[in-house]
Parts: structure tokens; sequence; C-alpha cells
């Protein structure tokens, strides 16, 4: 399956051809629901490059949660915190919120067992990203580098099937 870039810069979400923005999806009139719009728990601003993870917790495997890896993505949570702060939400519900905001045929379902987060996770639906917004969130995280691969490389040979 072919893959692609949405945006600039290597921080972007990396899609599937089916996936955001692609021009068949809207013309046909499909919806997407994007997987683990929350990256595991990366997003939420609830780990930083202390973080570690028990033997059975499956984050325990991803490229992405090692020590090094959360250290370099700092900067990423670090953006979703500032602009979380300015609107007075979580770092979470701006990250909804962004997916929210690119197409109306797009409609994240964060996974979550918590009653608490299910109510955070659906008030990103009444959080506001202003084009302005959007565009700094853009700009900004053009400038960042995402560390680390979703998954090992046995893993990710199993995806996009």
């Amino acid at each position: 399956m072919q893959k692609r870039k949405l945006g600039s810069g290597n921080s972007n979400l990396e899609v599937s051809a089916i996936g955001l923005g692609c021009p068949t999806l809207e013309e046909l009139g499909i919806g997407l629901v994007p997987y683990s719009p929350l990256g595991k728990g990366f997003p939420t601003g609830k780990m930083d490059e202390t973080a570690t993870f028990d033997s059975s917790d499956f984050r325990s495997t991803l490229p992405r949660f090692t020590p090094e890896a959360l250290k370099a993505n700092q900067a990423l949570i670090d953006l979703l915190g500032s602009i979380a702060e300015q609107k007075q939400v979580t770092p979470a519900q701006i990250a909804l919120a962004w997916l929210l905001a690119q197409k109306p045929w797009i409609v994240p379902i964060p996974g979550t067992t918590k009653l608490h987060r299910l109510d955070e996770n659906i008030g990103a639906v009444s959080v506001e990203l202003t084009p302005e917004d959007l565009r700094d969130i853009d700009n900004a995280a053009s400038k960042i580098t995402v560390q680390g691969t979703r998954y090992p490389e046995k893993l990710e040979l199993l995806t996009g099937r």
C-alpha cells in the first residue's frame, strides 16, 4: 500500500493512500476513522522521557516509547501542551480537535476504559481551533522531527494489509 505524508516536514502524519487528504474519500462520501488517534497516550502530555512501562504494557515494545524517543519527541508534547494551556483544555483535546478540524468526514474514536477520559475526549468537540491556530500548529509541527517508528519492524510489516 502506498504511503505519503500529510502536510510538510518529518513530523506530519503518515497515511496510506486511502487516508487523510485523499480526494477519493471525499468524492465518494466515505468517512475515515483514524486508528489510535491519541497515539497510545503519546500526545496527551501524561508522560515524558522518564516514563517507564512494565513489560506487560504493549508500549514497552514500541520504538516511539523508548526513553530516547520520548526525550526527542518532547517538543511535540510541549507544543500541544502550550496550545492546550492557551485554550484552557488538555493536550489530548487539542490533538483530537486538530483531527476533527481537518475534514468533516474524519471522525476519530479514541479508546479508553476510564469514564473521566471519555468525558475529556468528548470535550474535544467543543475546542475551537481557528484557521490561525491550525496554521500555527502545522508550522510548529513541521519543525519537529518525531523519533521512533510506530511499531517494531516485524509488526509494521503486518500493517496496511
